[in-house]
């Protein structure tokens, strides 16, 4: 396109902030005012998001919307671009951003003009790292997320929101170091932190894996993958419903596309040498925290749990190196982007109206909201993977990855579909069946049109995915099959070298 998409993509929350700014946020008409800038602002980077996958040119495997200018030094430039791998994730960022404007418009009554600020700045600084071509500039983006999701849980989450802000700031910060190090390594040694550049430079055996577990512990840390995912329940449980919707809908989805765009592509050695660790750690991963969930009492922290396990089906998808294994889970990331955002916008309907997420107060909700119950039964079924939905695509592909590679592994990553539907009808039935013992519940009312315009679009795009998942497929197709020739011809050559060795 002959104009600057992805820049304007980044602008304009910016441009939506500075016009809350201005306005006065002392009495209700100001506060309503803010509300509705920061909503056309998200509507509006949504629809100009939907450009990319319009014009989008699904046969190459080259980065397309390439803008590039001088910025740092004639190394070091302002870089963006998008391909099959994550043209969906900026455009599931844009699509989330308007849900979570929306579903604080009741909930959130202090500071409204600080809290939508810090979304739409938050919405460009996860675009940025989805587009970003520059390893200085990715990296840039990548912290920088942390600042206003640190406010978001900080200042309006819940009573325990102090501990879980440092704990989610000190961990994912703590993981990026290395990483910052290992960038400023590959600076020193090739002269350019260019990613496209960077995808043809070999870079020496002995020193791919140590750069590749610097880059690992930092997206590792970002999914979250056992045994560093101990902040996420802490963060879902304390952060406003809105906060919870983008920490699990895109912030995690940050982690496994570092895997796709960086760990894998520069260092293939690294990644195939490092192949069964990953399994073993997203086997636990399945397993560990799919029981865990089982024995929760908040519904938030039940369903933080599973977003644990649901990201390991993308970790080891993405780690079989196969085209069924890697679609597998790029899906995943998409999928669980809507589903987890889904089920955590559920339970802020019930929440605003009862004010706790504890499950023993629930049981008969069905009776008096039939409406909500059918769609939290959808979310539900997706969150199993119920064929027909949008989950069980990214599993079921994950899983025939798995089972060219490592049966084992396939067969004990099975499991976890089982555990998942546990949990998840468990929950479901203590929630939503039963007999009504809360006083409360009598009084609850359905699902109004505000609920209705934030539930019924996820629920139609996860059963849309789950019956035509050729929309993200032959957008993702192509992409795919050259990051994985890529990684053959890579590994092929180390192998014959390690031949070679042996034989010397």
């Amino acid at each position: 396109m002959s104009w600057p998409i992805l820049s304007t993509l980044l602008l304009i929350p910016i441009f939506g902030s500075i016009i809350i700014l201005l306005i006065n946020s002392n009495d209700d008409i100001g506060r309503r005012n803010i509300k509705t800038v920061a909503l056309y602002a998200s509507i509006v980077n949504f629809i100009v998001s939907l450009l990319l996958w319009i014009n989008f040119d699904k046969i190459t495997s080259s980065f397309q919307y390439v803008e590039q200018y001088y910025w740092l030094s004639e190394n070091i430039t302002y870089h963006v671009g998008v391909d099959g791998i994550s043209i969906f994730l900026i455009i599931l960022t844009t699509f989330l951003m308007p849900f979570c404007i929306l579903t604080s418009w009741d909930s959130v009554k202090e500071k409204v003009k600080e809290y939508m600020i810090a979304f739409l700045i938050l919405e460009t600084l996860m675009i940025g790292v989805f587009c970003a071509l520059d390893l200085v500039v990715f990296y840039l983006f990548f912290e920088a997320c942390l600042i206003p999701m640190f406010l978001i849980i900080g200042v309006w989450g819940g009573p325990r929101r102090v501990y879980a802000t440092f704990k989610f700031f000190l961990y994912t910060l703590s993981g990026s170091v290395l990483m910052l190090i290992a960038i400023i390594y590959i600076y020193i040694i090739t002269g350019t932190t260019n990613i496209v550049e960077l995808n043809g430079y070999l870079f020496d055996y002995s020193i791919q894996t140590w750069l590749w577990l610097a880059f690992f512990i930092s997206f590792a840390v970002k999914m979250p993958m056992f045994p560093v995912h101990t902040w996420l329940p802490d963060a879902h449980v304390e952060a406003p419903t809105a906060g919870s919707v983008i920490l699990a809908g895109v912030l995690l989805k940050m982690g496994g596309y570092g895997l796709l765009r960086f760990s894998i592509p520069l260092f293939p050695v690294g990644s195939f040498v490092f192949m069964d660790f990953v399994f073993v750690l997203s086997i636990i991963a399945i397993i560990y925290t799919s029981f865990i969930a089982i024995a929760q009492e908040d519904i938030k922290k039940l369903i933080a749990y599973s977003s644990v396990a649901h990201m390991g089906f993308v970790t080891m998808g993405i780690f079989t190196f196969t085209e069924q294994g890697i679609q597998g889970g790029i899906f995943q990331m998409l999928s669980h982007g809507l589903i987890s955002s889904a089920l955590f916008l559920s339970v802020g309907v019930v929440y605003d109206r009862l004010h706790t997420r504890e499950i023993s107060v629930y049981g008969g909700v069905v009776k008096k909201m039939p409406v909500f119950a059918a769609l939290f039964l959808i979310f539900t079924m997706a969150n199993v993977g119920l064929p027909g939905t949008s989950g069980f695509v990214g599993e079921f592909l994950s899983l025939i990855g798995a089972f060219r590679i490592n049966i084992y592994v396939a067969i004990l990553a099975t499991t976890g579909v089982i555990l998942s539907a546990a949990y998840a009808l468990w929950l479901y039935k203590r929630v939503v069946f039963g007999v009504i013992t809360n006083k409360a519940i009598e009084e609850l009312k359905d699902i109004n049109a505000r609920e209705y315009v934030i539930l019924f679009p996820l629920a139609f795009l996860i059963i849309l995915f789950g019956v035509y998942p050729n929309l993200i497929i032959e957008l993702t197709s192509a992409s795919t099959s050259n990051l994985i020739e890529n990684y053959n011809v890579a590994v092929d050559q180390y192998q014959s070298f390690i031949n070679v060795q042996n034989v010397n």
